[in-house]
């Protein structure tokens, strides 16, 4: 194949995607691969997700039967917006039918189907994901997105005023895609429409925003674009809290839930009302921050037994609000590295045996126990332990 990046991607040349191609007329260019894994080739980035999005002239129904016809299964997960999922292999496909905006609420919208391609590229939300490749590589870029690509640039196609009252949403995406494809450089026309949407965005689900702020927190380098967000009221963040979260980019750090526990601080219960966030996400960045803590007053130990993994984003966390040295952050690192840590030896059935009550008293003794086994190093047995039980 020659040098053009589509026409040796992996993802499109794959036997699933081609046979998925084959059912739906991609010969005949009626089916066509769109969005980031055009995009993300055409840029030179790696795609290891199974799943791609496919863009066709075909009516839903003719999707399923389609694939019906072809031993594809498939599920009608969007079928009112015109979106139905196939899977071959572990190959994953969302086509959607072409289509034009009908009317719009800054939500959703209400769509009519067609077969124009440069109508359907119009309705998106950002040039360089308006690009379309076909069954044999070849390239459909209807509005210029592929400079867009190469260059990094994150532009609204059209008016970004208008493509934001459509979806409102894509606000939180134009920075999500200035940080994670455009180097955090920012497109002075898109930053401006997005500004003045500040406060038109009440609308928004808390479950939508949420998703984005941990997809943008969740990418290599984002406090840059979180200082901008910040600049124009989309995001409260102080000086302190931005300069912490640049000192742990530095240190190489990428976790999200590390990002919420700077952000968050001890707020991060109103922040998982705010953004509906999952219960698990908000307990691993508390378990970040509370081994933090730990590791700030050199509990090294302590911190390995009751936060585990965590503990080690908890080392990053602990350095950059201390303002530690290189020194002293190898040196915990290492400690924390060498910490191998053994089931606690006694249990309630221990202190029964020697004649204690289920019951309050009885957590309290265990949970005073557990503390001089951990600050012994983890070197306390069961015998040393139980011979330190308060009559």
């Amino acid at each position: 194949m020659s040098g053009d990046p589509l026409r040796s991607a992996e993802w499109l040349w794959r036997a699933e995607t081609q046979a998925i191609l084959l059912a739906l007329d991609g010969a005949k260019r009626r089916t066509r691969a769109v969005g980031g894994a055009v995009r993300d080739t055409i840029m030179g980035r790696q795609r290891e997700a199974a799943d791609i999005d496919l863009a066709t002239e075909l009516l839903p129904e003719e999707v399923i039967e389609r694939a019906r016809a072809a031993g594809i299964a498939f599920y009608p997960t969007g079928i009112d917006h015109g979106t139905v999922t196939l899977r071959l292999g572990e190959t994953l496909a969302e086509v959607t039918t072409l289509r034009r905006d009908v009317k719009t609420d800054g939500r959703r919208a209400v769509v009519a189907f067609g077969t124009d391609w440069v109508e359907d590229a119009r309705r998106r939300d950002f040039t360089l994901n308006a690009l379309y490749c076909a069954a044999d590589g070849t390239l459909y870029d209807p509005l210029g997105g592929a400079d867009d690509a190469r260059n990094g640039i994150i532009r609204f196609i059209g008016d970004a005023a208008q493509r934001i009252g459509e979806d409102g949403l894509r606000v939180y995406r134009f920075f999500r895609l200035s940080a994670s494809h455009g180097d955090e450089q920012f497109d002075s026309t898109g930053l401006a429409a997005c500004a003045a949407a500040v406060t038109q965005l009440d609308h928004l689900s808390r479950e939508r925003v949420g998703s984005e702020i941990l997809r943008m927190l969740d990418l290599p380098k984002i406090v840059r674009t979180l200082a901008q967000m910040s600049e124009i009221g989309l995001l409260t963040l102080d000086g302190p809290v931005l300069t912490a979260l640049e000192a742990y980019e530095k240190l190489g750090g990428s976790s999200a839930a590390a990002r919420l526990a700077l952000i968050a601080g001890d707020r991060l219960d109103a922040a998982k009302e705010e953004w509906r966030l999952a219960k698990d996400t908000v307990n691993f960045a508390r378990a970040i921050a509370n081994a933090a803590d730990l590791l700030a007053d050199d509990r090294v130990a302590e911190a390995a037994y009751r936060h585990g993994e965590a503990a080690v984003e908890g080392l990053a966390i602990a350095a950059v609000l201390g303002n530690w040295g290189p020194a002293r952050l190898a040196e915990a690192a290492r400690l924390l590295a060498a910490t191998v840590v053994p089931p606690f030896p006694v249990s309630g059935h221990d202190l029964a045996g020697l004649g204690m009550t289920p019951g309050p008293d009885m957590g309290r003794e265990l949970a005073r126990l557990e503390q001089a086994w951990i600050e012994s190093g983890f070197t306390l047995g069961k015998v040393e332990l139980l011979a330190l039980v308060r009559s």
